[in-house]
């Protein structure tokens, strides 16, 4: 994004907006990628726990450039550490890519964000691959 333009937090809408794309996100992989999702800790019913989701939307706002509350709490994500247990190979990684591209179509994002966030989502599922 240029700097006459919003940072990414700010062209998709804020906070509700963020929080509504990651929950999106988790109801595209719970639907369409079961084997994704259980890779994450699991409620009673087999969803995804809510703690789980939440902790991923506050990454994604502090990501996209909102506030900064997951580092807060939690402290430097650390991608490539926090998914080291998790083998994650292309198929995963396209399935977490196909997730987050889902909600961001559902989400009324200006095509030029959309664009922008499809790319920036893909490079960062790809640098989280740690089985060629």
């Amino acid at each position: 994004m240029s700097d006459e333009t919003p940072n990414p937090y700010e062209a998709l809408g804020g906070e509700v907006a963020a929080r509504a794309l990651a929950h999106r996100f988790y109801e595209h992989m719970e639907a369409q990628e079961p084997v994704l999702a259980k890779l994450h800790r699991c409620d009673a019913d087999g969803r995804i726990d809510a703690e789980v989701k939440e902790r991923f939307a506050l990454f994604l706002i502090g990501w996209l450039g909102g506030p900064q509350t997951y580092m807060e709490r939690y402290g430097h994500p650390r991608l490539r550490m926090r998914h080291g247990h998790v083998p994650v190979n292309v198929p995963m990684r396209d399935a977490w890519v196909r997730c987050m591209l889902a909600a961001l179509s559902d989400a009324s994002v200006p095509d030029a964000t959309r664009t922008y966030l499809a790319e920036r989502f893909s490079e960062v599922a790809d640098f989280l691959r740690n089985v060629r």
